[in-house]
């Protein structure tokens, strides 16, 4: 597997206080799960033979939503005593959002991934990503545009499904003022400041989480662009198309309140 050669040197002549620590990861790797058992293996086996090549130091943190399939007895048994490897349990489930905050506020890496169990986009996209945040310092959030015309899709949503998300994406973007054309692509990375400053104020549990993170993003004066992709549908999706759309609309429909109300007395990145 190639790596792009400026992945490794990431940030580039980043201030030293913004370096990661002595054995401090450079990359963290955040997956939420939800009954993942059925494909959590081969993702583990998969992620691992990426980053055995990888030139970088990394983290991977599993957020393992109380489920009723095993996935958490399996994620440990797959951690096994790997230090680079952490399962975290949520003893609740209450949604992808709230998997991802937990993860993005345990990474101790200078960039922060967080990505599907199931790795609908491939993990070489990361080489990327990280490329693209050395060529442009300034960015501090990248995330996943499937709608980009350098996109690739390699295997495409039932016709009708796919149509109703990117309406949905549409209203979403409209109701709250965020011009992305990819809101939901579950394939995003943050630079470390941005994912803490962002991850500790964001709040929705839920789906419409993507939306409020990018939107404080927006408000905290970080800088977001979005990438082309790769990307294919895996099956199996956890969003319930009418019942969790319903609830999507709603969350995005306070998204603005919510959010003003949690910068209150926040400062901006720059």
């Amino acid at each position: 597997m190639a790596f792009d050669r400026m992945a490794v040197q990431l940030v580039g002549k980043p201030d030293r206080t913004e370096m990661p620590s002595l054995g401090e990861p450079f990359i963290s790797i955040v997956i939420p799960a939800y009954n993942e058992v059925h494909r959590l293996e081969a993702s583990i086996r998969a992620l691992r033979e990426y980053l055995g090549l990888a030139p970088w130091s990394h983290e991977l943190i599993l957020v393992v939503e109380l489920s009723s399939d095993g996935t958490l007895e399996l994620a440990r048994q797959l951690g096994g005593s790997d230090p680079a490897f952490e399962v975290i349990g949520n003893e609740v489930q209450r949604g992808k959002g709230c998997a991802v905050r937990t993860g993005m506020l345990r990474a101790r890496g200078e960039i922060a991934f967080f990505m599907d169990a199931d790795l609908s986009t491939p993990l070489p996209e990361m080489d990327h990503f990280l490329a693209r945040f050395a060529r442009t310092p300034p960015v501090d959030v990248l995330v996943g545009n499937r709608q980009h015309p350098h996109s690739e899709i390699l295997k495409r949503q039932h016709f009708v499904r796919m149509k109703m998300g990117q309406t949905f994406n549409a209203i979403l973007r409209c109701i709250s003022g965020i011009r992305l054309a990819d809101t939901q692509c579950g394939f995003k990375a943050f630079r470390r400041e941005a994912a803490r400053r962002i991850f500790e104020v964001q709040k929705l549990d839920g789906f419409a989480f993507d939306v409020e993170a990018l939107l404080l993003a927006d408000r905290l004066g970080f800088r977001i662009e979005d990438m082309p992709v790769q990307w294919s549908n895996a099956g199996g999706s956890k969003v319930r198309i009418f019942r969790d759309s319903a609830r999507m609309l709603f969350d995005a429909l306070r998204v603005r309140r919510l959010v003003a109300k949690s910068l209150r007395g926040k400062s901006v990145a720059k």
